[in-house]
């Protein structure tokens, strides 16, 4: 009888808190529907824009002749098809890795110059997280259709699956551990188990966004450094290989999903 009270003692607190969880789940979701009625994030997609087509660096030129995967200067749905395997620079490349080679190749910067200041923060306004949210949502509202029609971009695809599940670090810790089940949670957030094709579909897609809780924009790959951080692993290096196949892994597996970003997030 003991057994049987606890059994159901504990099936009720059971019970109550998930209630409790599924109620705060509601909650923030309707606190992300007000804010994007006037998401700030437009605020980086018009500076981007504006740096798209500014002439910058020692050639004097701007990036609208940049090819982002779909002929040189278009915008429209770029996003969509990226990481992407490109002829001329004989290298899958995601969206910054991308205009890293657009900077260095068409206005002239060095690679290192090209690369400084990814990610900007309180007070720092960078170029790379304008050029982001301007680029990223002129895909707004089109499906991800990532292709592995190259043998480098599958190449890229099986490496990125195999850092998603690998397990290493102090904690001993892999992308799965926190992204590979279902209701899982950190500090009230929701952890997508990436491994389930609507959830990568809906996580991948509603980046970049603007973090309420920060005031700023964060872009994909920045996301994929703060795990790497929560993770106690070495810097993920920008636009490196590995932060792209681990993004091409992610994105292939969103196709169908429809874009919806630069997004709002807590």
């Amino acid at each position: 009888m003991k057994t049987a009270f606890f059994c159901a003692a504990a099936l009720g607190v059971a019970a109550t808190a998930w209630a409790q969880q599924s109620t705060t789940v509601q909650e923030i979701e309707k606190y992300r529907q007000a804010l994007g009625e006037g998401n700030p994030a437009e605020l980086w997609e018009a500076r981007g824009e504006a740096l798209w087509k500014e002439k910058r660096g020692p050639k004097n030129a701007s990036l609208e002749q940049c090819d982002l995967g779909l002929g040189p200067g278009v915008v429209k749905g770029a996003y969509t098809v990226l990481p992407r395997y490109f002829k001329d620079s004989d290298k899958v490349e995601g969206l910054e890795s991308r205009l890293v080679t657009c900077m260095v190749t068409l206005q002239g910067f060095t690679p290192e110059q090209a690369k400084k200041d990814p990610f900007g923060g309180p007070g720092k306004k960078v170029p790379m997280d304008a050029l982001v949210a301007y680029i990223t949502s002129e895909s707004r509202g089109m499906p991800m259709r990532v292709s592995l029609e190259h043998p480098k971009e599958k190449e890229a695809y099986q490496l990125g699956r195999k850092m998603f599940f690998f397990r290493g670090g102090p904690h001993d810790f892999a992308c799965a551990t926190c992204h590979g089940a279902d209701n899982l949670r950190i500090r009230l957030q929701e952890l997508p188990n990436l491994t389930k094709k609507e959830a990568v579909q809906r996580a991948y897609t509603t980046w970049p966004a603007y973090r309420v809780s920060q005031g700023e924009v964060r872009s994909f790959q920045w996301r994929l450094n703060d795990c790497f951080r929560q993770q106690r692993f070495p810097e993920l290096e920008f636009v490196s290989p590995a932060s792209i196949a681990l993004t091409m892994y992610l994105a292939k597996n969103s196709n169908g999903g429809t874009f919806d970003a630069p997004s709002i997030k807590r």
